[in-house]
């Protein structure tokens, strides 16, 4: 998949039996063409990619919430892994304060009530189902609900759950989370769009190149990449999905593919455990089991193609011959990025190259569209059904009865 700004190609070592690579491919196209109506259908889930999505807000509603400085978002897995995401990518054009909380964390909520002024922060509160137990086990810690309460938003179903009841009870500012589309895959609906807006981004461009993968152009990757990576699932020989990660910016968008992946794919005894690994960090602690222990590992390396201002300047202690002198720290990681590749093409590891030309909304919006499509085309390759999480859900109604 290639444009100006991104580039995502697999190297040659993913290879693909020609016998299933022909069986999946006639599998495929009827996918395909079943995903690109999809997206133009209403109450499906990759309706949210349709560039006529209906918001269940307007941007003129948000115009008060936008004077506040600093924001608290309260939130679990994929209601708030995208907006983290988000976040972290343009952390240095954002001019607020942003708080999360995904996780229950006494010091985190005792630090956040030391540190702020409660009512001059604006709670952005989101769970499909209205009942996921951290979100309002935090949202509850924080003692923040009052009656008529200006900064807080609610994002939920439209049914009989605490969060929209107690939106009607204290008269809260409500939006609808619609309830086709799952938490992973909500980025690009009101659970990523409205508090990237509050945060001041472009919302436009964040949705304007989200097609981009389905065009003519990009449909051979696609196809290529879905059917090769099917083929390494069904062989059972690949458990483990590495991101080497060498852009410190696109962390928590990988924390995002890891739920993605995992609870979209792991089902009948298939799927992968996709892994975050920070590069070069990771040379010196794990480099030696990628290169040399089970090859049963897939890699995705992931990198920013942009020269850093930052040089090393070391001539007064050792002179013109250090290799160091005078290179640039994009320079340096670049080239272990690229000795790390020969080799893995030495020892045949499969791996896949990710790079970002320019940090910007549209790549950003693009590469959630991407994996999300290309997420569910592998599952439905496999004959396993990524919309659903049968095994959480047990979880949920286990740790229900032990509250009880």
């Amino acid at each position: 998949m290639i444009n100006r700004n991104l580039i995502f190609k697999n190297n040659n070592q993913i290879k693909s039996h020609k016998a299933g690579y022909k069986k999946l491919s006639k599998k495929f196209d009827k996918i395909y063409l079943g995903l690109k109506s999809d997206i133009k259908s209403k109450n499906r889930t990759l309706n949210v990619l349709d560039k006529n999505f209906k918001f269940s807000f307007k941007f003129n509603e948000l115009q008060k919430f936008r004077k506040y400085k600093s924001i608290a978002i309260i939130g679990m897995g994929g209601s708030i892994l995208g907006t983290e995401a988000i976040h972290d990518f343009f952390k240095s054009k954002i001019k607020k304060k942003i708080y999360f909380f995904n996780n229950i964390n006494e010091n985190r909520i005792t630090n956040f009530k030391k540190k702020e002024n409660l009512s001059k922060v604006l709670y952005i509160v989101v769970s499909k189902s209205g009942n996921t137990i951290e979100t309002l086990s935090n949202l509850f810690s924080l003692n923040i609900v009052k009656k008529n309460a200006k900064n807080i938003i609610i994002i939920t179903e439209k049914k009989t759950n605490v969060l929209y009841l107690l939106s009607k009870k204290f008269q809260l500012f409500f939006v609808e989370h619609k309830n086709y589309i799952g938490g992973r895959f909500s980025v690009l609906s009101e659970v990523g769009i409205l508090p990237s807006y509050l945060m001041g981004l472009n919302i436009s461009k964040l949705r304007s190149q989200i097609t981009n993968c389905l065009e003519k152009k990009n449909k051979n990757f696609l196809k290529n990449s879905t059917i090769k990576i099917a083929n390494l699932l069904n062989s059972n020989n690949y458990n483990n999905l590495i991101f080497l990660n060498y852009f410190p910016e696109m962390e928590k968008f990988l924390y995002w593919c890891q739920q993605l992946i995992a609870e979209s794919l792991g089902k009948k005894n298939k799927g992968f455990l996709p892994f975050i690994s920070s590069a070069p960090k990771d040379h010196h602690s794990l480099l030696q089991l990628y290169l040399d222990g089970p090859k049963d590992k897939l890699f995705n390396i992931c990198s920013f193609e942009k020269e850093s201002k930052e040089k090393i300047q070391i001539k007064n202690f050792f002179g013109n011959e250090s290799y160091l002198n005078n290179k640039k720290l994009s320079k340096i990681k670049n080239s272990q990025k690229l000795a790390l590749i020969k080799s893995f093409i030495k020892k045949k590891i499969p791996f896949r190259e990710l790079k970002i030309k320019r940090a910007d909304e549209e790549v950003l919006g693009e590469l959630f569209s991407y994996f999300i499509i290309e997420t569910i085309i592998i599952g439905k390759l496999l004959e396993i059904n990524p919309f659903d999480q049968p095994a959480v859900e047990q979880v949920k109604v286990n740790t229900k009865k032990l509250l009880s």
